[in-house]
């Protein structure tokens, strides 16, 4: 018995001992920034505040700034861009960390952040006043941007707000964990993160193709990615969250039209329920047979509220 035991602690030893060392002698990041920007990026890029911003434009109108979500980039929006362009300028932005907007040091990452990056980037392009629309992550960002900047943003679209704190599903909060996070995020290829997609993301895993992961993920390989990405999952996005600015803004007139899947694993439908409680200016819709990307499993729906809201 007592050599099973030694047996059985020496192999916990060397799995523990693999699970730290890993990470630190196998980078699944491969692209410098700039050889990925050169390489892959299909917008412009613009500077602000000393720091690069990838973004996309398209049509004419007044101004809508499109903000991805967590793990995300401006791919989050294709299936909205065209759409939404016919009526309107809309930008579509890569926060800095993701798709081909800078990488930071990892704990320059906040709410506060990215609101100036977004105030400063309508400021770079002249731009007084737009309407944003956000996933998750990008709706926490623009409640920010509407509660400290109110005169410069009209109205909101929120997709899945990740505002107020919520729980997430275990496959999300196994990241958080010191060492686990940076050996899983370490593993090389796509498909950890791919299932991810499928089965946090979205309610039919189909839409999930091996081409549009590779979209998605591909930005995630640049050098400094991994480092933000964990920081943000376990630091930011963590109560919280942006509730003090949400309170504000429900003593702000301001349009906000909320849009949630009933089968969100990510963030709780009953989130919004209560946001739509808290902000007197606020419709809810939900979408069934939805996860956390109404937005793209019900792309001509979304757009068309989207139109007529904004």
């Amino acid at each position: 018995m007592k050599k099973v035991i030694i047996i059985l602690g020496s192999i916990i030893f060397l799995m523990v001992l693999a699970i730290i060392i890993f990470p630190l002698i196998y980078t699944n990041e491969y692209y410098t920034y700039d050889e990925a920007v050169k390489k892959f990026a299909r917008g412009k890029i613009i500077t602000v505040d000393d720091k690069k911003i990838h973004y996309i434009e398209k049509g004419v109108g007044k101004p809508v700034i499109m903000i991805h979500g967590f793990l995300y980039n401006t791919t989050m929006w294709n299936k909205n861009i065209d759409d939404l362009s016919k009526k309107f300028k809309v930008y579509v932005i890569d926060l800095w960390g993701w798709g081909y907007s800078q990488r930071l040091q990892k704990d320059a990452y906040s709410f506060d952040l990215y609101s100036r990056q977004v105030i400063g980037f309508m400021d770079a392009l002249k731009i007084p006043r737009a309407s944003l629309v956000g996933q998750s992550m990008g709706c926490g960002i623009s409640v920010y941007a509407a509660a400290h900047h109110s005169d410069r943003i009209d109205k909101l679209v929120l997709v899945a707000p990740a505002v107020i704190p919520y729980d997430l599903p275990m496959d999300a909060r196994i990241f958080k964990l010191p060492f686990i996070g940076e050996f899983l995020i370490s593993i090389p290829g796509d498909s950890l993160m791919t299932d991810n997609l499928r089965n946090i993301f979205f309610y039919d895993k189909s839409l999930v193709t091996d081409n549009y992961a590779s979209e998605v993920l591909r930005p995630n390989h640049i050098r400094g990615s991994h480092n933000g990405a964990l920081f943000i999952h376990r630091y930011m996005l963590v109560p919280p969250v942006v509730e003090k600015e949400a309170r504000i803004l429900s003593a702000i007139d301001k349009p906000i039209l909320i849009i949630h899947g009933r089968e969100d694993r990510a963030v709780p439908l009953e989130r919004s329920q209560e946001l739509v409680k808290m902000w007197k200016d606020a419709k809810l819709v939900i979408f069934d047979k939805a996860g956390h990307c109404p937005h793209d499993e019900h792309a001509e729906r979304f757009n068309r509220l989207a139109l007529d809201f904004l």
